[in-house]
């Protein structure tokens, strides 16, 4: 499935860092900017989720929560958000059913090796659940900052 914006955006319950469970139906009323990440504690997933830590509070300002999602573990989870003092929510989607409603669990190249992973995106989505923006393959710097400026313009 290919998301455009104006769709509505796929309902999820899953846990989060700290074991609770949260679902888009509890967000509704909320701009949600839902980032898809590949991995914790790597230098570009630290450097974006670092940077949207450091704008949580611009975001909220402007009415939006944060909150990342990649395939990795809860306790992998609390562990990177304690490293990096993040202030934000981090989902977790062992099970890929997140990544593949959102259509980010895709094939990817490395070094002349293909495998499957997540292809880092952001989705913004409005108080009504609907996509309203979305950016596909996110080069890390200078990213949160866009998503800012969008959201705030």
């Amino acid at each position: 499935m290919v998301l455009k914006i104006g769709d509505k955006a796929p309902r999820f319950s899953l846990p989060t860092d700290s074991g609770e469970i949260l679902s888009l139906n509890e967000l509704r009323g909320q701009r949600v900017v839902l980032y898809f990440y590949p991995k914790n504690m790597t230098p570009g997933c630290t450097s974006e989720a670092v940077d949207f830590r450091d704008y949580t509070k611009d975001f909220n300002n402007a009415g939006a929560l944060i909150i990342g999602v990649s395939k990795e573990t809860v306790v992998r989870h609390k562990n990177f958000k304690t490293k990096y003092n993040l202030n934000f929510t981090l989902i977790s989607d062992e099970k890929g059913t997140l990544c593949e409603a959102y259509g980010v669990w895709k094939k990817k190249k490395l070094y002349g090796r293909e495998f499957m992973g997540i292809v880092r995106t952001t989705f913004l989505i409005d108080s009504f659940g609907i996509v309203q923006k979305i950016w596909p393959k996110v080069k890390v710097k200078g990213h949160a900052e866009e998503v800012l400026a969008a959201i705030q313009s």
